[in-house]
């Protein structure tokens, strides 16, 4: 058991998210955020902060904002676009963890007419089933509150989001579950268009199959908390010192 409270254990996640989705290749140079809701306070946010490379982050960089977007806490500054669009993910769904990023095989999927995730045809993307919602308009930079309202309603009540032109968005309850799926989403959309670049169609599995899959994959959760705490310790182990000053 940790022996950390709430908050501090919330920036070490963070962080570890942050420094793991560096090391894979899921980050695109200091741009896309990451967030979580503050623990024992809904109204507030650990996010991270703008400018600083993901694979530089410590937990003390988490930067903390109201659910104005008014930086409560932090030695650096927030990016005005991730409050756009995470803040109104957060306030108008309510959840906990927000999870944005370009990761190239995902976002090639928004860059298509009609792109969409096919659950029906790997295994991994059956966790899937049910999930993803579609954004299909685009507004350019997310500046204003609007473009963050569509992006929500487009979520509506899935985790995931694939917005067009753009990325994705992943949400879940906790950080550990939110980056499983993240990484699971990735890996799903770069073998959906290796096969889908053979020029032969996908071979999809029948719909009841997919939904039960999905159900066995929801109900083995404890496997992403295991996937969470295994990055933590290859992070101890390839970057040391990325834990700042908790331990």
């Amino acid at each position: 058991m940790s022996s950390l409270d709430p908050v501090q254990q919330a920036r070490i996640d963070l962080t570890a998210a942050l420094r793991y989705a560096a090391r894979t290749g899921l980050n695109e140079g200091v741009c896309n955020h990451f967030s979580l809701e503050m623990p024992g306070a809904p109204d507030h946010f650990l996010i991270n902060p703008q400018g600083l490379h993901w694979s530089e982050l410590t937990p003390e960089d988490m930067m903390v904002v109201d659910e104005r977007g008014v930086v409560v806490e932090g030695r650096h500054k927030v990016e005005p676009t991730a409050f756009f669009i995470h803040g109104r993910i957060h306030l108008g769904k309510r959840k906990k963890c927000v999870l944005h990023t370009h990761m190239p095989h995902a976002t090639a999927l928004t860059l298509l007419e009609g792109g969409e995730l096919d659950v029906f045809a790997n295994q991994n993307a059956m966790r899937f089933f049910g999930r993803v919602g579609y954004d299909r308009d685009y507004g350019g930079v997310a500046l204003d509150n609007a473009e963050g309202d569509r992006i929500c309603n487009a979520l509506g009540d899935k985790d995931v989001v694939f917005m067009q032109h753009h990325g994705v968005m992943v949400c879940g309850e906790t950080v550990a579950y939110a980056f499983d799926d993240l990484y699971y989403l990735e890996r799903s959309c770069m073998v959906q268009l290796l096969a889908q670049n053979t020029g032969r169609p996908l071979k999809r599995v029948p719909e009841p199959m997919v939904a039960e899959v999905a159900r066995q994959i929801e109900g083995e959760r404890q496997q992403s908390v295991l996937h969470f705490e295994a990055l933590k310790r290859l992070l101890d182990r390839h970057e040391p010192g990325w834990r700042g000053g908790h331990r």
